[in-house]
């Protein structure tokens, strides 16, 4: 079938300045706006545009006051739970959705069990989110015998019933709230869900119905689509009192006028239900979602353009205008540039929406969320104070007797601060508060395998619709978690739940599995990578610098020698080659002026500014502090000055003062290399992490470094990754457990760092140049998610770099994980997205 990619829109043969002018007008005196009104909006440019956003801007400066929360910009901390991957819908933008064959390659199943939810869930208790977003496709069962043979093996009627059955035992038996997204919902299907999630949600997309009718448009052949659908289901949600979250999707092919009739659509049906409340009358639309179009690789659209950033913002702009002040407005804040952020408040936006300090974005895989502690710092740049709320915005959370279900209200006000509605203080991983609990001995939730049948009356206030669904029945006979699980398999799904859980002797046994052990070890690790970072295999552009070769006077018998004009031009080089990274480190000899260390980075920032200074070990650092006086906090201070971003934490094998003695006497002490690493932390340097293991260590030094890393991360934060590193023989290579295979090894450690680490450092590292490329792609089927760097050896002195003649080009690392259907995705040094 030929895709019709999405032509560029245009404003309106109608568009005149007269006529926004007189738009605006309205807009400004608080008139109703109409559909023609907002696609004039749509159309405005030069200082017309400017006017659009600053009316936008105060109109929602305006509402936020009356709401009690000026100058609040709203998030809510979630993880995100992708409970299928499986749809009934084609769309052609998606990356989302995978088919059964698929999902046998990836070796992924077909819906999340509730043991793996819950692990997921509980890291994200622990790393204080409070929302629970299920996410999935549409009504699969219907398309696909797979999903519906899964569904009839565990007792569900329907996709929707499990989505209950997950979002009621995720409250149950953690106390945080689901939002549930499954998509379109009957009247029915909404009663179900509502006495276990406080809020819902379905983008409308669009009203356009070109783009559903007409074949090879983005929507046709999804039968979900189809805008008079989705509007019932927003209709419905306001008639069964459901806080409901909804919003358009910019730059899929639509035209202003139907972006215009889409936003109208939206009011129309919000305005249809309203109630009165105590703040006045409330419609059951709780926030507007302005969504820019981001092309995704491998899919029909791959190749049309993103949305226009100031179609986009003026998108945003009217939305607010058409919807009002009291009205939140969300932008989605990792599908922008952070530098877009001003234009994206500026015109009117209030809130962040869902932000994961744990889960990937799974819809948007190749655009991670922002460090919430960025996203607090720019907001506040833009003049704003960043603050949590909960799934329910604040003021369905203070009307709860309207809105929020009865066997909910409990959760609910245990998350909440009764003053504002928005969050409480952290929630505290394993502490039940008496809400909770109340919740749980009400509406207890069987297991897949001990389910019972009995029919408790739901508590919510609307008239039994009929018979309850399996997963609304009650169990008093639900099996303790791990009850029927034994040996490795045990210790791994409770390793998956709370990493802090096991005691040293089990992560030793974990360690040390082998066989069918290691095999469900593994696929333990790889679920929990998959439902926490995703599926996307990372890597930078980088090329490698070993400080230890600079020379005042160049030694032309040595290649590895450079001097601090070739620091320029190597920097040059590698950005020109495509680098986002160059990777600096290595002791100064004693000949050389410390001050060296310094130069290096004033050469590569003036060369290259727009590149990435990741330089210096704690013991390179350290040796710029004792040579020059400067003292620790001196010398990263002096770093950060001359242009280091971040920091190797490389320079330790094991953090074992007996394993350094033996094999690496002349690396820093490692109270030293702790001090050190967590003084860059502070100094706002954020770091990698490493192990070498494979010669002298025990598998309980191993553990012990793991721990003592994830403690340093628990006080700084600053830890990025973490690269289990195998030291090569005869120097070492030494494995835990006799006769077992190199690789066996590797996919141990590999699998247990994913487990230990889970929740505390995020990314796994697989040394591509220790192991191997075939070995790389078993053990990014371990928990591992990242190939480290290209390490680019560049035109300029291509031997200057430690690791030279090693190179893995993009196209290489790209094959690799598409070896394994994952998606790849360059990455900048810290995780985040690359923009050059």
């Amino acid at each position: 079938m030929t895709v019709v990619s999405p032509s560029v829109t245009t404003p309106p043969a109608v568009a005149s300045p007269a006529a926004v002018d007189a738009a605006l007008a309205r807009a400004a005196t608080g008139e109703r706006l109409d559909v023609a009104d907002a696609a004039e909006l749509l159309a405005s440019t030069g200082e017309r545009f400017e006017r659009l956003l600053a009316l936008a801007g105060a109109v929602r400066d305006a509402g936020l006051a009356a709401s009690g929360r000026p100058g609040v910009i709203t998030y809510s901390r979630k993880v995100f739970v992708p409970l299928t991957t499986l749809c009934r819908d084609r769309c052609h933008y998606c990356v989302f959705v995978d088919t059964p064959g698929q999902l046998l390659k990836k070796h992924k199943p077909a819906y999340m069990s509730p043991e793996q939810v819950l692990a997921v869930v509980r890291q994200g208790q622990a790393m204080g989110c409070k929302e629970v977003l299920l996410t999935l496709g549409d009504r699969p069962e219907e398309r696909w015998p797979e999903a519906r043979a899964w569904l009839d093996e565990h007792g569900f009627a329907s996709t929707i019933d499990y989505v209950a059955h997950i979002a009621r035992l995720v409250t149950a038996e953690t106390g945080l709230l689901a939002h549930a997204n499954p998509g379109v919902m009957s009247a029915d299907e909404l009663r179900t869900l509502r006495p276990v999630a406080p809020s819902m949600g379905m983008m409308l997309e669009t009203t356009s119905r070109r783009l559903f009718e007409e074949p090879g448009q983005v929507h046709f052949g999804s039968p979900d689509k189809d805008p008079a659908v989705r509007l019932e289901v927003i209709d419905a949600a306001g008639r069964e009192r459901v806080p409901f979250t909804t919003g358009i999707l910019v730059g899929i092919g639509e035209t202003l006028h139907d972006r215009a009739e889409s936003l109208v659509a939206i009011r129309d049906a919000h305005e249809r239900h309203q109630v009165d409340g105590a703040a006045g009358p409330q419609g059951h639309v709780q926030e507007v979602i302005v969504q820019n179009f981001r092309a995704k690789p491998r899919t029909a659209m791959q190749g049309a353009p993103d949305a226009e950033l100031l179609e986009y913002v003026a998108a945003v702009a009217v939305a607010r205008l058409v919807m009002g002040p009291r009205m939140r407005i969300q932008v989605p804040p990792n599908l922008s540039d952070p530098a877009e952020f001003g234009l994206l408040v500026r015109a009117g936006a209030n809130d962040w929406g869902g932000v994961s300090p744990l889960t990937a974005d799974h819809v948007n895989p190749e655009r991670p969320w922002p460090h919430l502690d960025d996203l607090a710092r720019m907001t506040a740049d833009l003049g704003f104070e960043l603050r949590e709320r909960l799934t329910a915005q604040p003021e369905f959370v203070l009307d709860a007797g309207t809105w929020i279900d009865p066997a909910l209200r409990g959760p609910v006000a245990a998350l909440a601060d009764p003053e504002t509605g928005l969050a409480a203080r952290p929630h505290v991983a394993g502490e039940v508060s008496p809400e909770q609990d109340a919740f749980r001995l009400g509406r207890s939730a069987p297991s897949l395998n001990d389910r019972e049948e009995v029919d408790p009356r739901s508590s919510s206030d609307h008239a039994d619709p009929g018979p309850r669904s399996l997963s609304e029945r009650s169990d008093t006979k639900r099996a303790a978690p791990h009850a029927r699980l034994t040996g490795v398999r045990r210790l791994a799904e409770a390793a998956a739940a709370d990493p802090l859980a096991l005691d040293d002797t089990q992560w030793v046994a974990l360690l040390e599995a082998t066989g069918d052990d290691l095999d469900v070890l593994a696929a333990t690790a790889d679920d929990v990578r998959r439902y926490t970072v995703g599926e996307a295999v990372t890597l930078v552009v980088n090329r490698n610098l070993t400080s230890s070769g600079l020379r005042t006077a160049p030694d032309t018998a040595d290649p590895a020698t450079f001097t601090l004009d070739d620091v320029g031009a190597i920097a040059a080089d590698a950005w020109e080659l495509g680098a986002t990274e160059l990777c600096v480190q290595g002791l100064l000899p004693t000949s050389e002026d410390p001050s060296g260390y310094l130069d290096i980075a004033r050469g590569v920032r003036a060369a290259a500014p727009g590149i990435h200074l990741h330089a210096y070990r704690p013991q390179d650092v350290r040796d710029l502090a004792d040579r020059t006086g400067l003292g620790l906090d001196g010398a990263l201070t002096a770093l950060r000055d001359a242009g280091v971003d971040t920091v190797p934490g490389t320079g330790v094998k094991v953090l074992n003062e007996r394993v350094r003695a033996l094999v690496a006497p002349a690396d820093l002490e490692i109270d030293r290399w702790v001090e050190g690493i967590t003084a860059a932390h502070r100094a706002g340097l954020r770091s990698t992490s490493v192990l070498f293991y494979g010669h002298v260590e025990t598998a309980a030094e191993r553990i012990a470094h793991l721990r003592r890393l994830r403690a340093i991360q628990s006080e700084t934060g600053g830890f990025t990754e973490f690269v289990p590193i195998p030291l090569p023989g005869p120097a070492g290579g030494v494995p835990l457990v006799a006769g077992r295979e190199p690789l066996d090894e590797h996919r141990a450690m590999v699998a247990v760092s994913r487990l230990l680490l889970s929740g505390s450092i995020p990314h796994v590292q697989i040394p591509w140049t220790r192991v191997g490329r075939e070995a790389s792609v078993v053990l990014l089927q371990s928990g591992g998610d990242d190939l480290g760097g290209t390490l680019l050896d560049g035109r300029v002195k291509p031997a200057a770099g430690i690791e030279h003649g090693l190179e893995l080009p993009v196209t290489d690392a790209a094959a690799l994980a598409a070896r394994l259907f994952r998606p790849f995705r360059r990455r900048t040094t810290t995780y985040g997205q690359v923009t050059r």
